[in-house]
């Protein structure tokens, strides 16, 4: 049976909350920043009226008020955020078991076993679209296609409120025209590649030789020309179902620039100790390799990524090789804006030499675990690297939430 998927992304989501809370706010432009009293925060969402300014993502407090005067900016709460998330997700759960979340206002649903009950996929969008903005006054823009990067170009061509519909009668149509940086983790610097051969939209990615996209950009580029001849099959996940997870990572655009190498070590190790707890939680084995990214001051992206010391679970060993890799090609001629951290290439105890088992590292790795418990139990502020405390909202900022990629591992997409 054609599989049925859809991509469910909760709309200008953080700015929607807010305005739960003041709805004062709802009629005029607003942004969601990291923070206000200071006034070098980031804008971290924005409402509709100020994105139709211009107004995006990433922006400085002060570039969103030469575009858009008169701009109202509330600072980020994330247990709200956290909490809606969670509403909206059970009724996710009421159309399909698999429901892979994609950050915190974004998920994957597979409902090819749920069309009988509910409808087609379309129906079933309809549904939730409806459903969600009558139970929470929160809307979504909703793909649905026969594979999850399609779904996911669905979800973000028609915005706020929509349905759109990609099927393999359509899709040549409606994607292939598309600019390449649309396509899902397709980001800046692949884009430039991308362009200096010739390739500017998806279609020309699709119709590219496989065979030369491999030499040019290595495996990565068999895996963006599956993506872009709508072959993806990758599963949508159950919750902590660890199948077919391929890399586990957590990202942030930071309350702040950052200006020096403590701050990175800061956030780097807030990261860090988040992609280690999701990675035990997925019982995925232990990463052998390591990519860090980095947005400068310019909007650019950098990403790098180099193999384990040893394979490793450990926060410790994650954030080592983190600050080595930013520590060799990091010039600083920028602040920072945003950071990120995935680990991948997992392999199993079964495949570990016995000869590599450490003493120290299972000493190690028994305190994580206790420390992990104790948080789990306590809440995050019973135990902290000293470090942390240095500048703890960031630090808060970085235990948000990641994502698990079911393919191959693939650089930020802005």
């Amino acid at each position: 049976m054609e599989r049925t998927i859809l991509h469910v992304d909760l709309n200008n989501f953080f700015a929607s909350v807010e305005c739960k809370y003041r709805p004062e706010l709802k009629g005029g432009f607003m942004a969601v920043c990291g923070s206000v009293e200071d006034r070098h925060g980031i804008v971290l969402a924005k409402n509709q009226k100020a994105k139709l300014m211009g107004v995006k993502t990433g922006m400085t407090i002060r570039e969103a008020e030469k575009l858009c005067p008169g701009i109202v900016f509330v600072e980020a709460h994330h247990d709200r955020y956290e909490k809606w998330s969670k509403k909206v997700k059970k009724i996710y759960s009421e159309y399909t078991d698999r429901v892979e979340s994609f950050g915190i206002d974004e998920a994957w649903m597979d409902v090819t076993e749920s069309l009988s009950l509910f409808g087609s996929g379309k129906t079933i969008a309809d549904k939730i679209r409806e459903r969600v903005k009558k139970e929470f006054d929160l809307t979504v823009s909703v793909g649905v296609s026969f594979n999850k990067v399609f779904a996911k170009l669905g979800s973000d061509l028609k915005k706020p409120d929509a349905t759109t519909v990609i099927t393999r009668l359509n899709y040549k149509t409606l994607v292939w025209n598309l600019p390449v940086g649309e396509l899902l983790f397709v980001g800046r610097s692949t884009v430039s590649k991308l362009n200096r051969i010739g390739i500017n939209t998806i279609g020309d990615l699709a119709k590219a030789d496989v065979q030369y996209l491999v030499k040019y950009l290595g495996k990565w580029g068999e895996s963006l020309w599956i993506y872009a001849n709508g072959k993806d099959e990758s599963p949508v996940l159950k919750e902590n179902e660890s199948d077919g997870i391929k890399s586990v990572g957590n990202s942030i655009t930071c309350y702040r620039d950052l200006t020096d190498e403590e701050d990175v070590k800061i956030m780097f190790s807030s990261l860090c100790d988040s992609v280690s707890d999701r990675v035990r939680k997925y019982h995925v084995g232990k990463a052998s390799a390591l990519s860090i990214s980095i947005r400068d001051g310019n909007l650019t992206w950098y990403t790098r990524q180099a193999k384990l010391d040893r394979p490793s679970v450990l926060a410790d060993d994650f954030l080592n090789k983190a600050m080595e890799l930013f520590r060799l090609n990091f010039r600083w001629e920028s602040s920072i804006r945003s950071l990120g951290v995935s680990v991948f290439d997992f392999i199993t105890e079964e495949q570990i030499s016995i000869n590599t088992k450490s003493e120290e590292y299972d000493k190690k790795l028994r305190l994580q675990q206790t420390v992990g418990d104790l948080k789990q139990k306590y809440g995050n502020d019973i135990m902290r690297r000293g470090i942390a405390y240095k500048d703890k909202r960031l630090t808060k900022e970085g235990e948000g939430h990641g994502s698990s990629l079911p393919n191959s591992h693939g650089e930020p997409k802005i």
